[in-house]
């Protein structure tokens, strides 16, 4: 029987210095109902959040987030982990969250790319599993990269299989849905690039965030998930043109081993406000519109 291993997976948790993202969502309050709800999980492993700890990339959103989800991560004696996202700060993100790799007490059990680059790019072990953080963001720009020495890095670790097998976070998707206007302009550029380190190797799934929105897909043969946002969620019941964001704060539950490995288990934070909606724009105009066509 092979070794079970149970993730949460957060993402888009934007907390601004004020608690809010810059739409007016009271982030903070969003974070704190879904690991309100979360609390009754049994057999957790880790705390994962793939991204945009802070929206406005500030230390005060960094530490909200990051005191959060440690007091929930040291009730169960597990670590916490953080990658950076578009609206991250690198310098502001190292100062809260060291190598983005927290035990349970808070040490940081990260070990950095040795690379003398700028990326927040670390690698830790949970339980046999190796949890590698990886840095897609391009300061000023919507889309996520990852650069050469990145990349090599990667290569050069996959070559010696962990125990368990290999986790990947990355905040900025190397798949989307074709059908839809925005996601193709935004995810990861040069996604094949990623695919052939991957490819033959012992990674057992890739966890993104960014869409805010949930989406399953392969990439060299591994399973990719996109966990939907904390602070807000993608509703794609829009025309093709159009984004609507709504409230409701949601997680997954990512279980590795037993015979169905991995499964994605999507939760829903209780809000009497889930649904309501936080803006309506063209998706690649950024422009808010009035209603739908």
């Amino acid at each position: 029987m092979s070794v079970r291993h149970r993730i949460l997976h957060l993402s888009d948790t934007q907390v601004g210095r004020d608690g809010r993202d810059e739409d007016g969502v009271d982030a903070v309050a969003a974070l704190e109902r879904m690991l309100h709800d979360a609390r009754h999980l049994p057999d957790l492993d880790l705390v994962v959040v793939s991204g945009d700890i802070a929206d406005d990339g500030s230390v005060e959103g960094c530490v909200a987030v990051r005191d959060r989800v440690a007091a929930f991560a040291a009730a169960r004696g597990i670590p916490h982990v953080y990658c950076t996202g578009n609206h991250d700060d690198r310098s502001t993100f190292a100062t809260a969250l060291g190598s983005g790799h927290l035990g349970p007490d808070g040490t940081d059990l990260g070990r950095l790319m040795e690379s003398g680059g700028p990326e927040r790019v670390a690698v830790s072990e949970v339980n046999g599993v190796r949890i590698v953080t990886l840095d897609s963001l391009v300061p000023g720009a919507a889309h996520g990269a990852l650069s050469d020495r990145q990349l090599q890095w990667l290569a050069n670790l996959l070559e010696t299989p962990a125990s368990s097998g290999t986790v990947i976070v990355v905040h900025h998707p190397p798949v989307y849905l074709e059908s839809s206007v925005l996601m193709g302009t935004v995810g990861l550029r040069d996604s094949d690039r990623l695919a052939s380190v991957l490819a033959g190797r012992d990674v057992r799934a890739v966890l993104c965030g960014h869409f805010h929105l949930q989406l399953a897909a392969t990439l060299a043969g591994v399973p990719v998930w996109v966990t939907p946002g904390v602070v807000t969620r993608i509703d794609l019941t829009t025309p093709p043109q159009l984004e609507r964001a709504v409230k409701g704060a949601s997680a997954t539950v990512v279980d590795l081993g037993g015979p169905f490995s991995p499964t994605f288990h999507v939760l829903h934070a209780r809000d009497r406000a889930v649904g309501e909606q936080v803006y309506l724009m063209d998706a690649l105009s950024g422009r808010d519109v009035d209603h739908e066509d």
